[in-house]
């Protein structure tokens, strides 16, 4: 409870932050109107129409906004409906690949020796071999499901995290709470889940916002080459199939242009939301930023406070 009380009151305390910092306001705009459009718009469209139920290539109009695909499909009903799968996929996708890294980066930094030697050579395997070209055997060994999409995002995406909260770990385990908590008689796994996590979740949830935007990329890359989704629509389905119909050939932009620009914004979206966590996270940056436009934080200086003021520290120690 003490944890979740300190990240409440870390969050608390960075979202006035945020709130100053401009591209993630604007990337935090952009990525609500998405969100809405993925979980409120198909109650609203209705799902994707079967094969036949329209005339097949007609043109934008009031009736069908996006026109329909060779199938006779409403376009518009299949980029909305899409737009879920592929939130879907990069959160579920991301949020899996944070408790792969956090996992072995907290455990690695904390245990030392020769654990954390093993999995560093476990990370760095991963860390140099192509995520694309690994992702697509996977996935064609896997079989072009949803959820066989999301595992290979996974598996794939969280050596980079590791890494980087193994280093914080590294820091976090020398401060004085961590040996209150051992003279305590705490156990390595009670301090590194209730001490070591929430010192680290700021910088998780910071590179969250980034892996989400490239999960949705690496999905729709995915897709396009024909090893991704194929038991639903997503974004990276609709660039496929308008390619394998010719789109750009016969001048239809509206199948690939849509889906494409949604891709590209929310790519934006979490990059822009990702910079203001840095930001929020690096005091250097907040000073630099309030001397550009000549603000004093709230201590006076420019630039805000420490880093230490936004991340949660256990109080318990036993």
């Amino acid at each position: 409870m003490n944890a979740i009380r300190g990240l409440g009151r870390s969050i608390g305390r960075a979202w006035p932050l945020f709130r100053r910092s401009r591209p993630g306001v604007v990337g935090l705009a952009i990525l609500a109107f998405f969100v809405l459009l993925a979980f409120a718009g198909p109650f609203v469209v209705g799902p994707i129409d079967g094969p036949g139920k329209y005339p097949l290539l007609l043109d934008p109009s009031a009736e069908h906004l996006f026109g329909t695909d060779r199938a006779g499909r409403d376009l518009f009903r299949t980029f909305v409906q899409s737009a879920q799968v592929s939130m879907i996929v990069g959160i579920v996708a991301s949020a899996l690949s944070m408790v792969i890294g956090a996992t072995v980066g907290i455990v690695a930094g904390f245990t030392g020796g020769r654990t954390d030697g093993g999995l560093m050579r476990v990370t760095d395997l991963f860390y140099v071999l192509p995520t694309l070209v690994l992702a697509v055997v996977l996935t064609a060994i896997l079989g072009p499901s949803m959820s066989n999409v999301i595992l290979v995002i996974a598996i794939t995406s969280w050596p980079g995290t590791a890494r980087i909260i193994r280093a914080q770990t590294l820091s976090v385990r020398q401060r004085a709470f961590i040996a209150r908590a051992r003279a305590y008689g705490a156990g390595n796994s009670r301090i590194m889940l209730k001490h070591v996590l929430p010192n680290v979740f700021s910088l998780i949830l910071a590179n969250t916002t980034l892996t989400i935007g490239s999960a949705i990329f690496l999905e729709t890359t995915l897709s396009f080459l024909g090893v991704g989704v194929k038991d639903t629509w997503s974004w990276g389905r609709m660039l496929e199939e308008s390619f394998s119909a010719g789109a750009l050939t016969l001048g239809k932009w509206v199948w690939f242009v849509p889906p494409g620009l949604a891709v590209v914004l929310v790519i934006v979206a979490f990059t822009l939301m990702g910079q203001a966590f840095d930001e929020i996270l690096d005091p250097r940056l907040r000073r630099r930023d309030g001397a550009d436009r000549g603000e004093a934080g709230p201590d006076g200086d420019l630039g805000g406070e420490p880093l230490g003021g936004l991340l949660p520290v256990a109080v318990d120690q036993r």
